[in-house]
């Protein structure tokens, strides 16, 4: 698509008029009309807020000239798992899980990469090839490679740190040790438990990254404990296999 097709598909998809689209992004109804005719493009301040308004890439509304990839991971960009900047902004260097609400997840390369490999083995790799790729290409990576420059010395590990010392501190009765925390975007572990007054709630965004990990039951069976985190809350739950009838164990703000 062109840009003058992104911007007439979003336009309508969202149910503006010409005019209301330009009051929003503080431009003239000639102006979109111009955009929408294929005369001109918006600049780039104007697309920055076409972004923010339709929560789209600056890469899709100029008709996806570029393959985006996560500077961090590898794993190739789509609009619906690029990482956002402190003010809410699209960040089209990372994804969700590498880069959250303006702070990177990853400082040490061997534990993304551990969190990659499975991934990719699910993806036909075997183990071995996963290995021997990421640490070939993962280096290559412009966070890798501006680490010196990125990276937030070591605050967020030890947030991290802090974080896997309270939830172990609470004891949880047939939890293991917990010992590392990875990022896990809200909607992919986004579950609805049952309270006791029989209403079904969740308590997580779907869009916001947060801190959390899987552990097997120490009672054995098929159920898992799931382990939710960020600064304001810690939340431990347990299901069965591919996250079937969650029951919230604790729910506990920090």
């Amino acid at each position: 698509m062109t840009t003058q097709d992104v911007i007439y598909e979003l336009r309508t998809k969202n149910g503006l008029s010409q005019d209301e689209l330009a009051e929003k992004v503080f431009v003239t109804r000639q102006a979109v009309s111009r955009w929408e005719n294929g005369e001109t493009v918006p600049n780039t301040e104007t697309l920055k807020l076409l972004s923010d308004l339709f929560k789209v890439s600056i890469n899709t509304l100029l008709g996806s000239p570029n393959k985006l990839i996560c500077q961090c991971c590898g794993m190739p960009l789509d609009d619906s798992i690029i990482g956002r900047n402190k003010d809410g902004s699209l960040n089209e260097d990372y994804c969700q899980w590498c880069f959250a609400d303006g702070t990177y997840t990853y400082s040490d390369m061997d534990d993304l990469i551990e969190v990659c490999v499975p991934n990719m083995v699910s993806q036909g790799f075997t183990e071995e090839q996963a290995r021997e790729y990421l640490k070939d290409n993962l280096p290559k990576l412009d966070y890798w490679k501006r680490y010196d420059e990125l990276s937030d010395n070591g605050e967020f590990e030890a947030f991290k740190k802090k974080l896997i010392g309270e939830i172990n501190d609470l004891h949880i009765e047939g939890m293991p040790k917990l010992e590392r925390l990875s990022a896990l975007v809200g909607r992919y572990v986004n579950m609805e438990y049952r309270l006791p007054s029989g209403m079904n709630v969740k308590f997580i965004d779907d869009n916001t990254t947060y801190l959390g990990y899987q552990l097997e039951s120490q009672f054995g069976g098929d159920r898992c404990f799931g382990i939710l985190a960020n600064m304001d809350f810690i939340l431990i739950c347990t299901y069965g296999e591919g996250g079937t009838d969650p029951e919230l164990v604790l729910y506990k703000k920090r």
